[in-house]
């Protein structure tokens, strides 16, 4: 548990540190929108790696293997659709989050069933 703790630390440190990675030069055209690709030009400076142009995501940014995936508090994000899902889960490692599918009637009664075995839900 505490090896976990400091790995959500390290993982913190390291978004900090991390540049956003954005599309290169996606003001030039209007319909490019910000979100990462790869380039791919021949002679392309940032697939280059040119100094002073922007890094391109590598593997050496990635987050800690072991908490990859987890929420801040360090527990495992579940979707849930139903109210007999939550009855095979262990709430002290997993965070519920209701499917966005689901009606009012039942996201009442998953709630409902979840505060009773004492779940964390991100969207009541």
């Amino acid at each position: 548990m505490e090896e976990k703790k400091r790995l959500l630390e390290v993982r913190k440190i390291l978004s900090k540190k991390r540049p956003s990675f954005v599309r290169f030069n996606p003001s030039h055209l209007v319909r490019l929108s910000e979100s990462w690709r790869k380039p791919k030009g021949g002679d392309s400076k940032v697939r280059k790696k040119k100094k002073g142009k922007p890094r391109m995501p590598t593997v050496g940014f990635r987050s800690p293997k072991k908490v990859r995936g987890l929420l801040r508090d360090g527990t495992k994000p579940v979707v849930i659709s139903n109210a007999k899902e939550l009855e095979n889960i262990n709430e002290k490692e997993v965070t519920i989050i209701i499917a966005s599918t689901v009606g009012k009637k039942k996201r009442q009664e998953i709630i409902k069933k979840a505060e009773e075995k004492g779940f964390k839900i991100l969207n009541k």
